[in-house]
């Protein structure tokens, strides 16, 4: 059993604004051109409304001097709790295999009786 958090874990991209450009006095124009992507796409992330990709990962660890898995275990550990938090509507569908499998071995074994 699993234990499921109570608090929504924090969007990389906010841990990324206030614990590397606010502390360093960067701005985003000048932190996207250091990472080599737009200054539109830092701020969305910036502001949680991207997502932390690999790519992405990869570039502000090593403009950080960081781990690429910390930035995407973040984004990782934040995808979870919101897939715990709004389970979708179509999973309410979705079946365990096992009970096939139980189902399919009691279909093959009626054929042999018959």
């Amino acid at each position: 059993m699993s234990r499921q958090r109570q608090r929504k874990p924090s969007h990389p991209g906010i841990v990324f604004k206030h614990d590397v450009l606010e502390p360093l006095g960067l701005s985003v124009s000048r932190a996207a051109e250091a990472l080599g992507i737009s200054r539109k796409h830092l701020s969305a992330f910036v502001n949680g409304r991207v997502p932390c990709s690999r790519e992405l990962a990869q570039r502000v660890a090593k403009a950080t001097d960081t781990s690429v898995a910390s930035w995407l275990n973040m984004q990782t550990a934040l995808d979870v709790w919101e897939a715990e938090q709004n389970p979708d509507e179509e999973l309410a569908k979705v079946r365990l295999l096992t009970s096939l499998e139980t189902q399919s071995r009691q279909g093959q074994a009626e054929g042999q009786h018959r």
